[in-house]
């Protein structure tokens, strides 16, 4: 039964973030915007975060959980390294953003999908006492900030501050951070059958 909740829990939310970034993908082939490329980039890692967690509950083995839960740290990790690089960049070399209002929407869109996403297996994983669950919600929630960034940014420029998008990037980078200290420690502390690791 544990099992079945988990993989029910995963299939959901990849689901979730499976039409989210369906829909981003459209917007982004009509406005070609970078900033919507990263958050692109972003969601897609969070969705294919699901496989080795999704591959943990059908061994049925919480040792593989928490494995997979460090892969997925591991994954909110390497997020924050590419945010933070991309913020670099944005610094040395600003980049101008064009077709605001769409970047906008689809910045809501992607904040919409992955807390949704999150919240599901953010529940699933304090039910199941899974740190591998509770990991990838977390990571979840991180690329919905991501996507909220998007919408700053592009509020930001549009009022003539051309330095938003990556004093938002820096903001961001830290939020990352703080999330991969916190799966880092719910994984790390984790016991089988023990739901009090849930931070």
């Amino acid at each position: 039964m544990r099992s079945r909740a988990g993989l029910r829990a995963v299939g959901w939310s990849l689901a979730i973030l499976g039409v989210t970034a369906l829909v981003q993908v459209a917007i982004f082939v009509v406005t070609g915007s970078v900033a919507l490329l990263a958050d692109l980039i972003h969601n897609f890692g969070d969705a294919a975060t699901a496989i080795p967690v999704g591959i943990a509950f059908l061994m049925r083995s919480f040792r593989a959980e928490k494995v997979a839960g460090l892969f997925v740290v591991f994954a909110i990790f390497v997020s924050a390294c590419v945010a933070l690089y991309e913020t670099i960049l944005r610094f040395i070399d600003p980049q101008p953003l064009s077709h605001l209002g769409a970047l906008a929407a689809a910045g809501v869109i992607g904040f919409l999908g992955n807390e949704v996403a999150a919240q599901v297996r953010l529940r699933a994983g304090r039910t199941l006492a899974s740190p591998a669950l509770i990991a990838d919600g977390n990571h979840a929630r991180v690329d919905g900030f991501v996507s909220l960034g998007v919408v700053m940014s592009a509020i930001g420029v549009a009022l003539g501050f051309d330095l938003t998008d990556p004093i938002v990037g820096l903001a961001i980078t830290l939020v990352i951070l703080k999330i991969t200290w916190d799966s880092w420690r719910t994984v790390r502390g984790a016991e089988p059958g023990d739901p009090a690791h849930e931070r």
